[in-house]
């Protein structure tokens, strides 16, 4: 683990991927119920009010934002590969 990710998540990037992207939640009920999930503990956890649980919120916060860019990053892919393609060409009038 970096530095800046015991710092920012609290956990490695890797871990991320393991533990939300890729989980049974994510595949069943969709990333975005896993990132109100993630944002949910974090409320949670702001209402404890110590030093450690603020911490561990804005670390959950943090790993909410990572998911947001990684799922923004593959859209932004994703539409990219489609308009270099010539499959949207035939939508054109």
């Amino acid at each position: 683990m970096t530095e800046f990710e015991k710092q920012c998540y609290g956990i490695t990037e890797a871990d991320i991927h393991e533990q939300y992207i890729h989980s049974v939640t994510a595949s069943f009920s969709g990333i975005e119920m896993v990132i109100m999930g993630i944002l949910s503990d974090a409320q949670e956890l702001m209402a404890c009010n110590t030093a450690q649980t603020q911490n561990q919120a804005r670390q959950q916060i943090n790993i909410a934002k990572y998911i947001l860019s990684e799922m923004i990053e593959t859209k932004s892919t994703t539409d990219s590969d489609y308009l270099d393609s010539d499959a949207h060409l035939d939508q054109v009038e």
